[in-house]
């Protein structure tokens, strides 16, 4: 491993073109910017879209991106995702050589976390570290993301080489799961480049609308119309675009996101270089999780009964010949299109047959039950295959789950109340609240299991860990 990845730390390359190259002058410039950026008027920001020119620029739409993260949270990764400026290539190129040079000192690279991105998709990353030496797209965004966050991350730099939407969805399917509150994604992208002033408002205005739709196919079509329409000058109306697609195909069809635009000007306002001739437009969009307040989501007696009943008839249906049909999801209530995580386990004679789940959601929990009840039956490594005489001895229970919340404190584990989900680096492990009810365990025995036997991290990994803890509505067949 070390020899394929020598130390190779990259050095800053536009520090004193796109933004000063004196620290002191360089942090002084940032508050100004920050002082007349749009304030902090979003909570549980994702993801930013910020813009990449030059800070005399561009520079407050940036402060107003980073001006809507969650300062006080000590993010694991940051992923830094930019369209390639210098070379076209395949797929996307990951910095895993050693850290970021800048005037104000070292951004550390998640190497290791690079390596094993490079590793297991080859078909999509790389590990060239070429796209990123002269590359300023990603290099831009760094001062004001040290700046918010006085450099308590590490940073994940990406660079997009591709032109094909597909690929761009293929590289979300791997990047999706990191979405989460344990990461930010930065994605660097400028507007229009060289319509007149007026025709820049317009045509932002629209590819805005559109990245806030949260449809891909809408942005796609958005571009075309523009090239369509043959705006004066217009060389295209998003740089970075194949990088916004990628966040788009992140959060597509899942209403737990919504995006917000929060500023927008164009180089045309600039007080000192404007020229409304030729102008290039900047916005600072974010990306936010809506948080689910605990009194916008229930289960009613129907809604368990139905979610027991497709669990079951989707086991059935291994067996049938023909299946029968399914709930229509149209027909079903709010609750049961709402996407949240669930487990499904199954008992016989009052012992576990199998259980599997997941912690967040990403499709309605009516589907989410029944592909999770058909992996309890047939894809739980602990147990053979349910098989069809069994059914009638098999009970079917259902945990749906709360959002996970991190805890400083295992104090603010409540036994019986709270499930557990332990991770460390690439390793993690769930325990649902009925586990702490049904083994009698303390807490302490609690967290050495799951971090143990579940998150492969050895008895006392849990106290080097980072635990978050989440409720459950229990209900089953017995009931």
């Amino acid at each position: 491993m070390s020899d394929r990845y020598p130390v190779f730390n990259r050095k800053s390359a536009v520090a004193g073109q796109f933004y000063p190259s004196n620290p002191d002058v360089l942090q002084q410039e940032l508050s100004e910017l920050f002082a007349v950026a749009a304030p902090k008027e979003c909570k549980h920001v994702r993801a930013i879209i910020s813009p990449h020119a030059g800070y005399i620029f561009s520079g407050e739409i940036a402060a107003s991106a980073f001006n809507q993260i969650d300062d006080n949270v000590d993010y694991k990764r940051v992923f830094l995702i930019a369209s390639s400026h210098q070379a076209y290539f395949e797929g996307a190129s990951v910095y895993c050589d050693g850290d970021f040079l800048m005037p104000y000192g070292k951004e550390e690279v998640d190497t290791e976390f690079g390596k094993t991105l490079v590793e297991s998709y080859p078909e999509l990353f790389s590990d060239d570290r070429s796209p990123h030496l002269n590359e300023h797209s990603i290099e831009v965004q760094l001062p004001f993301l040290h700046y918010v966050l006085k450099g308590k991350y590490k940073i994940v730099p990406i660079v997009l080489g591709t032109s094909d939407h597909s690929v761009c969805r293929r590289i979300a399917v791997v990047l999706k799961p990191y979405l989460n509150a344990e990461n930010l994604f930065v994605v660097s992208s400028d507007f229009s480049h060289y319509p007149n002033y007026v025709n820049a408002k317009s045509v932002d205005l629209a590819t805005e609308q559109a990245i806030v739709s949260k449809e891909p196919k809408h942005l796609l079509s958005v571009l075309a119309e523009h090239i369509g329409k043959r705006v004066p000058h217009l060389s295209t109306s998003l740089c970075g675009w194949t990088s916004v697609l990628t966040l788009l195909y992140m959060t597509e069809n899942n209403d737990s996101f919504n995006y917000k635009g929060i500023k927008y000007c164009n180089s045309g306002d600039s007080p000192i270089y404007g020229d409304h001739d030729r102008v290039v437009g900047y916005w600072a969009i974010a990306l936010v999780e809506k948080e689910l307040d605990k009194d916008e989501f229930s289960l009613s007696e129907e809604d368990k009964q139905q979610l027991l009943q497709e669990a079951r008839r989707s086991i059935e249906n291994l067996f049938w010949d023909v299946e029968r049909p399914a709930l229509d999801i149209d027909k079903c209530s709010a609750a049961l299109k709402t996407k949240c995580g669930a487990f499904v386990s199954l008992h016989k004679d009052g012992n576990l047959r199998g259980c599997i789940g997941q912690m967040t959601g990403d499709k309605p929990l009516l589907k989410v039950v029944r592909d999770k009840a058909v992996w309890a039956a047939i894809n739980d490594s602990r147990f053979p295959p349910v098989t069809e005489d069994e059914l009638d001895d098999i009970d079917i229970e259902i945990s749906v789950l709360s959002p996970l919340r991190k805890i400083q404190d295992v104090s603010e584990i409540e036994m019986g109340v709270h499930g557990i989900y332990i991770t460390q680096g690439y390793f993690s492990g769930v325990f649902l609240p009925q586990v702490a009810t049904e083994t009698g365990w303390d807490k302490e025995t609690f967290l050495g299991h799951c971090a143990r036997d579940k998150a492969g991290i050895g008895w006392d990994g849990w106290k080097n860990a980072d635990i978050y803890i989440f409720t459950a509505t229990i209900f089953g067949e017995k009931e």
